[in-house]
């Protein structure tokens, strides 16, 4: 859609959790340093909610069960992409729930005449560490130890080993979104990265990392991403535009597609 005179409008849909801080903080913040350096492009976010407050299996169960009629509203406004932005709420249904997701929030949005692709947070990382040729990954999620073992299982399952993850048990996602980033730069140093081919530095997109990610690889020596920053990768692919944003990791330095 034009807005101002060469200018494109890209309308993306959020599905977030009720107590998200950080998704529709992170992925704004990429897209406008992306407009920076790309000034063709504008971005417009609209969210719908789904109902959770505390990560705990029941109540990430009972958001997924939203997630239809979050999709109804956003068809409303027409998007150009929807994600889904929930990485545990996705992984902790077992193997392959990603594809399931996607699909059920796609039929909502041609029944109601807004077809759109869509990108599950889940989906994104598979997706953003197969273009990085990523086989072996470090991962620190804020996650109880059992979750977290539910998303190493998941990405396990599909082809990706973990060598190493820290939890670092925060259970309250609003808590969760208050975390300082700057922590990050020392907790990685915890991970043995050993054979690792990447470090996850946030498997939640609502633990907050983007400040952190490219100090990180810096220091590293090794491609740094999050579910954020692997989400935004997705959105940008399916819109059709280069994947660069600047200071947010090799993921984004428009050199990897899907």
């Amino acid at each position: 859609m034009k807005g101002d005179a060469d200018v494109t409008d890209h309308h993306i849909g959020l599905i977030v959790p009720s107590s998200n801080l950080t998704m529709e903080t992170e992925l704004p913040r990429m897209m406008r340093a992306r407009e920076d350096v790309e000034p063709g492009d504008r971005f417009v976010f609209h969210s719908a909610r789904a109902r959770m407050r505390q990560v705990t299996p029941e109540q990430l169960i009972a958001m997924n069960a939203q997630a239809e009629r979050a999709a109804l509203e956003l068809a409303d406004a027409r998007p150009d992409v929807v994600t889904t932005a929930c990485l545990v709420a996705i992984m902790a249904q077992g193997p392959g729930y990603h594809c399931v997701a996607e699909d059920s929030i796609r039929a909502v949005l041609r029944e109601e005449g807004a077809e759109a692709p869509v990108v599950s947070s889940a989906g994104a990382l598979l997706a953003a560490l197969g273009a990085l040729s990523a086989r072996r990954i470090a991962v620190i999620t804020p996650y109880l130890k059992p979750l977290t073992g539910k998303v190493v299982e998941y990405l396990e399952e599909s082809g990706v080993e973990v060598v190493d993850a820290l939890s670092l048990e925060v259970s309250d996602n609003l808590a969760v979104g208050r975390l300082d980033p700057r922590g990050l730069r020392e907790h990685w140093r915890r991970l043995d990265l050993t054979g690792a081919d990447a470090l996850v530095l946030s498997a939640c997109v609502q633990m907050p990392s983007l400040s952190a990610i490219q100090a990180v690889e810096d220091e590293a020596g090794l491609p740094v991403l999050s579910a954020a920053t692997a989400t935004a990768f997705c959105i940008l692919q399916q819109l059709g535009l280069s994947p660069t944003v600047p200071n947010a990791g090799s993921l984004l330095n428009g050199k990897h597609t899907l």
